[in-house]
């Protein structure tokens, strides 16, 4: 663990980038800020971990200096570890790397806490969380997918809400500050699933862009759902 790791501040609710208008990128970074989001996911696809073509660094650093929300980037690519330190130059403070795509995963996520980011895992649907139980000391976020990565829009999975329960135990145990972040599918209708099974940060991008109400009433109304079923989670222990 990094010795910066913020303490757990309960539910927070980070966008994907994905849905974005990207001719408007910077202002949509600078929407999704005063909507009040924790702070901003950029999924990064390399057309081989998973089928499409997203985000480089190069697109990640000319947003970087509009605001002043964190960005996590969520490497969806074969041998992460080659591009690691241009994540961070570019000013991600949070970097997950999939289970799947890492050869030495203690390695990597020693590699990204050198470097001096923060670390995750993420895991598809499919990786069972035993997959992390060896280098929680190393990680300070496992991300669980509700959704096969690749692509936005897609429906959550509510099969693996067995999983992120299984993971908070394991975290639970460990005795570490660590985050258990959810995506894929993240609604009004499914948040609460998510949040009561053990899930602190939750990733929103195709329902919170096209919320009718707009993004702060979309941020506000998924905050306030996670907040409830996490309350009922921990009050029913």
């Amino acid at each position: 663990m990094t010795p910066e790791a913020p303490p757990r501040a309960g539910s927070l609710i980070v966008p994907s980038v994905l849905p974005a208008d990207l001719s408007r990128l910077g202002e949509e970074c600078r929407g999704l800020e005063a909507a009040g989001v924790d702070r901003i996911q950029w999924d990064v696809m390399d057309g081989r971990f998973v089928p499409n073509l997203t985000f480089g660094p190069d697109v990640i650093a000319s947003a970087r200096g509009l605001v002043d929300v964190p960005f996590e980037a969520h490497l969806m690519v074969d041998d992460p570890d080659r591009m690691l330190d241009r994540y961070v130059a570019a000013g991600c403070e949070l970097v997950i790397v999939h289970a799947e795509a890492c050869a030495r995963l203690h390695r990597t996520l020693t590699r990204i806490h050198e470097l001096g980011a923060r670390s995750g895992v993420a895991l598809n649907p499919s990786t069972p969380a035993s997959a992390v139980a060896h280098v929680l000391a190393e990680t300070d976020l496992v991300l669980v997918m509700t959704v096969n990565p690749g692509f936005g829009g897609q429906a959550y999975i509510p099969a693996v809400e067995p999983k992120i329960r299984e993971l908070r135990t394991l975290i639970g145990a460990s005795g570490y500050e660590i985050e258990l972040e959810v995506d894929g599918g993240i609604t009004d209708r499914t948040i609460g699933g998510a949040a009561a099974a053990g899930a602190d940060v939750l990733i929103s991008g195709s329902w919170l862009f096209a919320y009718p109400g707009g993004k702060a009433a979309a941020v506000a109304t998924l905050r306030a759902l996670a907040r409830e079923h996490r309350r009922d989670r921990l009050g029913a222990r």
